[in-house]
């Protein structure tokens, strides 16, 4: 998927940040919001673990909303038909094991709130993917950095022919967005 140099700009920021932490030794924290931590998020923190480990880049990846529902099944659907393999636990929010690789460690995905108990308290960046949760979370305590990458929401299209591909679609922009990111971080070895 081609970026524009508008788009660059943005993903330059968290390029930034993952980068001045990788030259400075320091854990990195990467914690996406949206409002209902259902799916645009979901997708970020699942697709930047898969694109951190592929590219050998040290970040936990982790995702949390304003309100609690559930890991959206279209949008479970969706990383599955890209090939991740996905273990879910049930229940009325479901939490899912999600893997990239057959030796991978699994990315834990269910709805939360983004200061969660499994989820960073200080030192993170606090990388918002919805306009709803940007402009309604004006504070994010313990963050480091806030970074504004939206996405247009595919839950506009439940229901419709098109549910499927625009989930398809949100979730390979995201992907193609946070591989940009990581093959651009210069480690050091």
């Amino acid at each position: 998927m081609a970026l524009s140099e508008e788009r660059k700009q943005v993903l330059q920021v968290l390029v930034d940040y993952i980068q001045d932490k990788v030259d400075s030794d320091k854990e990195i924290h990467l914690n996406f919001i949206c409002t209902h931590n259902s799916r645009r998020s979901q997708f970020a923190q699942i697709w930047a673990q898969t694109a951190a480990d592929y590219f050998g880049v040290p970040v936990k990846c982790y995702s949390g909303g304003v309100e609690v529902t559930e890991f959206n099944p279209s949008a479970v659907a969706s990383i599955e038909r890209v090939g991740f393999r996905v273990v879910s636990q049930g229940g009325d929010n479901p939490v899912y094991s999600v893997y990239h690789s057959d030796d991978s460690q699994p990315i834990i995905a269910y709805s939360k709130l983004y200061d969660d108990i499994v989820n960073p308290t200080t030192e993170f960046v606090a990388v918002m993917t919805c306009s709803h949760a940007d402009e309604n979370c004006p504070f994010i305590p313990g963050t480091e950095k806030r970074v504004s990458l939206l996405y247009d929401d595919p839950k506009e299209f439940d229901g419709t022919p098109q549910e499927l591909a625009k989930y398809d679609e949100r979730s390979m922009q995201i992907a193609s967005e946070l591989f940009y990111v990581f093959a651009h971080i210069k480690l050091h070895v």
